[in-house]
């Protein structure tokens, strides 16, 4: 009995999206290829901080927030799937999240979320200064300095994203996935409007069926040999890694734009700067002094820990704050999976499922309209 051939998927890119794509179409018994200019796992994706915010839990039409919603609840499932498979701890923790506000601007936004974290079910519960500092003590100092009240997310979660990433790469390897790292992809070969292959920067060619590009901040240019202008921009952030002689926090840290996140072996991570600089990923003394003054002017205690190290990474931004997934027009097996900014990993699971869905042709449970190639 001859048994039909795989369909062959070449992944360009191998940050949390990629490889998410690669091991979500690998179970549906495809064959997949993962290539990346860099390291696999690297990137964008390993430099994040593994925040899972708190998402909706009623039916809601915002598609940006039901795929957040979809994703936050397969982050858990996946978590023990690929504990399962690979014996690797991801860091997924259920851990909550305080939301503090410490200029009037930041007190006004989050008295304005209260109304949309009640409409998406969002669980939140508002904390005093002295509520603040009995449900994480090293906060005192900041319950001094904030501004309003601070809020309690029970349903915020996190993940440690180099332990993710690492068990992805070994769980799509052990499913047959092939992982290419050091190679640059130039440009797919699009004739007769679809896909041949993919070619490298050294002239190889790769026959496919499928492409996605799913390459970050990267993939603007992709794009753009496909035809189409598109808001995909890199934004540059920078972070922090303190090591204390013991957890000083037991949930995520959020003030506007910047957090602290607590790991459970005392490692803190203190991020991020947003900075439009092109494709230069390298932390500034500027930037780090900022952070490092920003954090231990929250948690005083940092001060005499041991600042570990500091990186940087590019995140990929897009022109309207929406990811980019679907099927790219007039090049029939050209998809694209990009554009998720802060919010890759969060987003990463339920991005692969879509994605999926629409190379096999199925009902896909989000519409991708708003997420299409051609918007802009």
């Amino acid at each position: 009995m001859m048994h039909p051939k795989k369909q062959r998927v070449h992944v360009i890119g191998g940050g949390v999206i990629g490889l998410s794509i690669a091991w979500e179409l690998v179970r549906r018994g495809m064959e997949v290829t993962v290539l990346d200019e860099g390291e696999i796992g690297k990137g964008a994706s390993w430099a994040g901080a593994g925040i899972l915010p708190a998402a909706a839990t009623r039916p809601v039409a915002d598609p940006y927030e039901r795929l957040k919603a979809r994703s936050h609840h397969l982050h858990p499932v996946w978590a023990e799937q690929l504990r399962r498979e690979t014996g690797i701890d991801t860091g997924y923790r259920h851990c909550g999240g305080i939301h503090l506000a410490m200029t009037k601007a930041e007190a006004a936004t989050l008295a304005g979320n209260q109304y949309w974290w009640h409409e998406l079910g969002i669980r939140h519960e508002a904390l005093g200064a002295r509520e603040l500092v009995e449900a994480e003590p090293a906060l005192a100092a900041a319950a001094e300095q904030m501004v309003g009240k601070a809020w309690l997310h029970p349903d915020e979660s996190q993940l440690r994203n180099p332990r993710h990433l690492k068990a992805l790469s070994l769980a799509c390897q052990q499913r047959g996935v092939r992982l290419l790292p050091g190679r640059a992809v130039h440009r797919l070969d699009v004739r007769a409007g679809r896909v041949h292959a993919v070619i490298t920067r050294d002239g190889e060619q790769l026959p496919t069926e499928v492409a996605c590009v799913c390459a970050g901040a990267w993939a603007r240019q992709f794009l753009l040999d496909l035809g189409f202008e598109n808001g995909l921009m890199p934004i540059r952030g920078q972070m922090l890694l303190y090591r204390c002689p013991q957890p000083l926090l037991s949930r995520v840290v959020n003030v506007g734009h910047r957090y602290l996140v607590p790991r459970d072996d005392g490692y803190l991570l203190a991020g991020s700067i947003e900075e439009e600089v092109g494709y230069h990923c390298e932390t500034t003394t500027e930037a780090i002094a900022q952070l490092r003054q920003w954090a231990e002017s929250l948690v005083p205690q940092l001060r005499h820990a041991e600042l570990e190290r500091s990186w940087a990474g590019l995140r990929p931004g897009s022109f309207d704050g929406f990811p980019y997934i679907g099927p790219v027009p007039g090049a029939d097996g050209a998809y694209v999976a990009a554009g998720h900014f802060r919010s890759g990993l969060h987003l990463s699971c339920a991005t692969a499922e879509l994605l999926a869905d629409a190379i096999e042709g199925k009902p896909c449970r989000i519409e991708l309209t708003p997420f299409r190639v051609a918007r802009g």
